[in-house]
């Protein structure tokens, strides 16, 4: 048995719905995770998926802000959700997978959405940022205490960190700014150690390849410019890792029409 799963930040699940449907139609992940769907609970558009075969949907959303999902086409046993941080703001959600999942029961799936941190660098100055560098260390402090990655798991979403030198377009222009500043970057490699996981989409393509998954809105011509930023992961358990078998970045998804300006990321597993 082959095992996709998919992360991708949508912003906005309703507004992209029917981007949503493209690419499940296109791609047919076994798993789905969306991040930033902007959504209440009871506004999802869980009729748009199901039809397409995804009956198995988890959410945790708030109205215009934050929110996560998962889009399954197997079964869960359980579901539940994790504030870090010190705010109540949609950020975690997590699913295992029932028995009647097949080879793929007990499967834990981690959806997260690290926040954004605002433009400027500074805790002390930018309370956005301050926000983003506690939510890094509870993240790391999760992975050591409640071992996570101890089974069969995997952790995705957007995690607003691009950790390594050619996951953005320009190291050198790129180290004072936001997502790739040596202390988010220090704190997220921290959090894949604690939790002892393994990045699976740089275990199958590894540096010095550049990869992006998120090209921002204000560019005249992103294709050109090409400046983008690997802020969408997949981490998977150290006993999974012999059994990953392919990734994609699906960038084509930037060039849609109102596209969000992250792509999906997808692994397969044996």
């Amino acid at each position: 048995m082959a095992l996709t799963i998919a992360t991708w930040n949508i912003n906005s699940v309703r507004l992209r719905s029917g981007l949503v449907q493209k690419f499940l139609k296109e791609n047919k992940p076994d798993i789905l995770c969306l991040q930033e769907t902007k959504c209440p609970d009871d506004q999802f558009p869980h009729s748009d998926f199901r039809k397409l075969g995804y009956g198995h949907i988890a959410v945790s959303g708030q109205k215009g802000y934050h929110g996560v999902a998962v889009l399954s086409r197997l079964p869960f046993a359980t579901q539940s959700v994790k504030q870090f941080a010190g705010k109540t703001d949609c950020r975690h959600i997590s699913v295992e997978l029932s028995d009647k999942a097949g080879p793929a029961s007990g499967l834990a799936v981690h959806n997260f959405y690290v926040p954004a941190g605002g433009d400027i660098p500074d805790p002390e100055a930018n309370e956005k940022f301050a926000h983003k560098l506690a939510f890094l260390d509870e993240m790391s402090l999760w992975g050591k205490k409640e071992k996570p990655a101890q089974k069969k798991a995997v952790l995705v979403g957007d995690l607003n960190v691009a950790p390594l030198e050619h996951d953005v377009w320009s190291h050198k222009q790129m180290i004072d700014v936001v997502s790739h500043t040596p202390i988010e970057c220090n704190k997220l490699t921290a959090a894949i150690k604690s939790g002892k996981w393994v990045d699976a989409v740089r275990t199958l393509k590894p540096e010095p390849e550049k990869l992006f998954t998120w090209w921002s809105y204000r560019a005249a011509d992103w294709v050109a410019s090409n400046r983008g930023r690997r802020l969408d992961h997949i981490w998977v358990s150290e006993d999974l890792t012999g059994s990953l078998k392919k990734t994609d970045i699906h960038r084509d998804a930037r060039g849609w029409e109102r596209p969000s300006d992250h792509v999906p990321v997808t692994i397969t597993v044996a």
